[in-house]
């Protein structure tokens, strides 16, 4: 190696290093190549170099080749679109958005965030999701500010009154806040700047679930004795996803990456001609039944035979008939299940080498509490898997997946039941009486997957951002222990894949086409 080679590398690693960045010595070697035969200064082609790797996400500061690689193609403009076809993001991988009122834009979260929160981490998850809502709801027409405090101008405008400044007003008035329970069968209202006992007795509401936790915008008129009357009651609006997206440039909330221009137009070129794709997705695969294990065979048979085999296979939990823990289950026999489902699908060779598998635990699945999100299996089982299906994927749950230049969510909760459950006023049944309807309208609007309190269902508070559904989605996955069904809404598909275990449901989704196919054995 010569001394201008050495002179390279020790520049090039010292540039890195500035940003906190540390290279392999393959990715090292890489890019010392790659200066070799660019043209320009190397502060120049390094500064590129860096500006690039910016729009990758990273799961650490200790760079590889492979995300050399990548980068380096990406500015020679040989980039292999075909394999960012389908990527898998684990929820811990997710990156952390703030906003800003002041500046009145999303900042990242930099550093590792803990699991362990202290109490101001509570606070910040009501607030984040609080301000989330609010710096969505400005750009609604029938809720932004008037530009002139002129009568006509307020005409037909809904202005929302901060809570602290509805004492004194006269008169109907629209808020916005947290409905909270802050003394037992007393509900109230609350947001930034104070909290305000609530009646909701006279409400007439919109489609959704109205639980405690939700984010409602409301009219109403505060009476006399301090408690704000509500006579008409919805959640925010929601926001159309271009709009957010424009709203919110080139700040990655999913987790996929930034992508270009360039990028997004041909990877959607692609997508139009990937019409055959197929995703497989059962819920409650059952592996101490032998008849989950009979009907799998079956399916997985029937998919082997066709012309193409389904481009992805997504199976949810639990995975288990009994919740997993140490004194319900023996964790060897279940272990041994795993290491038989994974020789089962090995034994489909065309399915082993041509469909991607991704595994996401159940609420009831071996791991930490019921609390989400929920990290991948343990490797005391997923180790059995690997040893027949090296490339299968555990990830979290939630968990998202970018299909080219789409985004989808798939998320295994037994909600539906806990959301009715938990319900402060009857949903309403003017548009639907569907359960399925009212929870999809809910976690839409809310932009969050699980709006429950947090009595009702645990969240990391650190980690509350991986529930989050902003900007909206393309698809979601709403994986429950109840029936099966599909409802799309303001331009998103959201379905409900069934129970495989007790009925034999699940479903056969091609995203390029937005086609949901309810399958049964």
């Amino acid at each position: 190696m010569g001394a201008e080679t050495q002179k390279r590398m020790r520049k090039a690693q010292q540039r890195f290093r500035l940003r906190g960045l540390t290279l392999t010595l393959d990715a090292l070697k890489g890019v010392v190549a790659f200066l070799d035969n660019a043209h320009g200064s190397e502060d120049e082609v390094l500064e590129q170099l860096i500006s690039e790797l910016d729009k990758v996400p990273l799961s650490s500061n200790v760079l590889s080749k492979e995300v050399i690689g990548e980068v380096l193609a990406a500015l020679t403009g040989n980039t292999n679109y075909s394999q960012k076809a389908l990527r898998v993001i684990d929820a811990f991988q997710v990156p952390k958005f703030c906003y800003d009122p002041i500046r009145r834009v999303f900042y990242a979260c930099t550093g590792k965030l803990p699991i362990h929160g202290d109490a101001s981490s509570k606070a910040a998850l009501y607030r984040d999701r609080l301000q989330l809502l609010q710096q969505r709801l400005v750009r609604d027409k029938h809720f932004a500010k008037p530009s002139f405090n002129i009568e006509g101008t307020r005409a037909g405008s809904c202005e929302i009154t901060p809570l602290q400044s509805l004492i004194g007003c006269a008169g109907r008035r629209w808020v916005m806040g947290v409905i909270s329970q802050l003394e037992d069968g007393h509900f109230y209202l609350e947001d930034l700047t104070d909290s305000i006992p609530i009646d909701l007795s006279q409400a007439k509401i919109t489609t959704g679930f109205f639980v405690e936790n939700t984010i409602i915008v409301a009219e109403g008129e505060l009476q006399p004795a301090g408690i704000f009357q509500v006579y008409t009651c919805g959640f925010p609006p929601l926001e159309n996803r271009s709009v957010s997206l424009a709203a919110t440039a080139g700040t990655d909330f999913f987790g996929g990456g930034v992508l270009t221009a360039e990028e997004t137009l041909q990877l959607g070129q692609l997508e139009k001609k990937a019409i055959n794709d197929m995703f497989v997705i059962l819920s409650d695969v059952w592996l101490d039944h032998s008849e989950t294990f009979e009907k799998l065979q079956t399916i997985l048979d029937g998919y082997e035979m066709v012309e193409m085999v389904p481009s992805l296979f997504v199976f949810l939990g639990n995975f288990c008939s009994r919740p997993c823990n140490i004194a319900s289950h023996n964790f060897s026999e279940l272990r041994s299940y795993f290491n038989k489902l994974g020789s089962m699908i090995a034994s489909h060779p065309r399915i082993k080498e041509g469909s991607k598998l991704v595994f996401i635990p159940g609420p009831e699945d071996p791991g930490p509490a019921n609390i989400l999100p929920r990290p991948a299996l343990p490797k005391f089982f997923t180790n059995e898997v690997i040893k027949h299906l090296p490339n299968a994927i555990f990830s979290s749950n939630p968990c998202r997946i970018r299909y080219y230049t789409q985004e989808i969510v798939l998320f295994r909760q037994d909600i539906l039941y806990r959301m009715r459950r938990s319900c402060v006023i009857p949903p309403s049944k003017e548009e639907t009486e569907d359960p399925f309807e009212h929870l999809v309208a809910t976690v839409t609007h809310q932009s969050h997957l699980c709006p429950l309190p947090l009595t009702t269902q645990p969240i990391i508070w650190n980690y509350d951002h991986t529930l989050r559904l902003y900007p909206t989605p393309h698809t979601i996955v709403l994986a429950d222990c109840s029936e099966q069904k599909v409802f799309k809404y303001s331009g998103t598909t959201c379905f409900n894949p069934g129970s495989f275990a007790n009925d034999g449901t699940f479903i056969a989704y091609r995203p390029a086409t937005n086609e949901v196919e309810l399958s049964a054995l």
